[in-house]
């Protein structure tokens, strides 16, 4: 049986990262442009998820210079594998990450009214820390989250 391998994204999977955006995200997008910029930036790092050369998920990530603050931007899971384990391992993969770059805590935001999301984050020891209104383009609320990591 196939196994799930969770590594660092390359240009090469430009075509797959747009099509999982397009077909995961009704609204707030990255562009193919925007894609590429973050696959060739020292500030951000995209993981993929693959099974069998699949693209399954995919995690985004920020980080300032002279910042302990990581941010996940975005983490996206194809509809057929949800449920799988798929985005708990982007997860982690972007907690090590965070890690590797001697931040001390990771920041995310997700919509309201994704109750899944937050469900997985807060069973992974993300707490709430506030709310941004009207943050999406649809004019859906953000929850803000945040974790401390171990060094």
């Amino acid at each position: 049986m196939a196994e799930l391998h969770v590594r660092r994204a390359t240009i090469g999977d430009l075509a797959a990262l747009v099509e999982l955006e397009n077909a995961v995200f009704a609204g707030d997008r990255i562009s193919e442009r925007q894609w590429r910029r973050h696959l060739e930036s020292l500030t951000a790092e995209v993981f993929v998820a693959t099974l069998e050369h699949r693209l399954l998920g995919a995690v985004l990530l920020f980080f300032r210079r002279d910042s302990r603050v990581a941010r996940l931007y975005s983490i996206a899971v194809a509809e057929g594998a949800r449920g799988c384990g798929v985005g708990e391992r982007l997860l982690a993969k972007a907690e090590r990450a965070a890690v590797r770059r001697a931040n001390r805590v990771l920041r995310l935001e997700v919509r309201r009214d994704n109750r899944v999301a937050q469900r997985l984050y807060e069973s992974h020891g993300y707490r709430l820390i506030g709310e941004y209104r009207a943050y999406y383009q649809d004019g859906e609320d953000a929850r803000r989250y945040e974790k401390p990591l171990a060094s």
